[in-house]
């Protein structure tokens, strides 16, 4: 049995406005002028709390700031014009891995369990994940806390296990549990640094990313 886990932001999703439109509206809230929108992006993958502490610092408000987002990101999600789209192929890609013998999939997340929860009924996913590892469920990445819940769960070893994500956090976490980390380049951080963190190789779309789990040896 093989386990191939997705991040979602960045990777499954392109949630980059909805993100930066709700970093803005907390920060706005509380009076603080909002990170530029590189900066914003840079710290999706990890949850609320670490993603503020890198904004703002260990003594900022941090946890004013986490509660207003949520607030924000709820509010504004209902919005059109802060549409959460597939990335293209991603949806067609987890359909041929869920039929595919031998492989089972999961979900590695900074979001929430709330938030994951809506997203697999929003696409109909609810069958294709047997393990979904969210904010809420385990330490913020990098650390390798829901890679090992996730490899738990569907019952397989670092060695029959890959990890797939834009950001160096989900490179890193995959490192740190002994996983293969494949890096996406549609994503939030470029493919350079996806790299120089570890990432085994980046593929350039859903298309590259199928060929490589379909010949690489992880899936073999």
């Amino acid at each position: 049995m093989r386990l191939v886990v997705f991040d979602v932001d960045g990777t499954l999703v392109d949630s980059q406005h909805l993100i930066v439109a709700a970093q803005a509206a907390a920060f706005g809230e509380l009076g603080l002028p909002a990170p530029e929108r590189r900066v914003a992006l840079s710290v999706v993958g990890l949850s609320l709390p670490q993603a503020f502490r890198r904004l703002v610092g260990e003594d900022g408000p941090v946890e004013e700031l986490s509660e207003r987002y949520k607030l924000a990101y709820n509010r504004l999600r209902v919005d059109p014009a802060y549409e959460e789209p597939l990335f293209p192929g991603m949806g067609e890609l987890l359909d041929r891995l869920h039929a595919r013998p031998g492989v089972v999939l999961g979900i590695a997340t900074g979001k929430s369990r709330r938030g994951v929860d809506r997203l697999l009924a929003h696409y109909g996913w609810e069958d294709r994940f047997v393990t979904t590892q969210t904010a809420d469920d385990a330490a913020s990445k990098p650390d390798p806390e829901m890679l090992h819940r996730a490899m738990a769960d569907a019952g397989t070893a670092p060695d029959s296990t890959v990890m797939i994500g834009d950001t160096t956090f989900d490179m890193a976490m995959a490192v740190a549990a002994g996983v293969a980390p494949i890096g996406v380049g549609w994503g939030y951080h470029a493919a350079g640094i996806l790299y120089r963190a570890g990432a085994v190789t980046v593929a350039d779309d859903a298309s590259t990313l199928e060929g490589i789990l379909a010949g690489g040896a992880e899936l073999e």
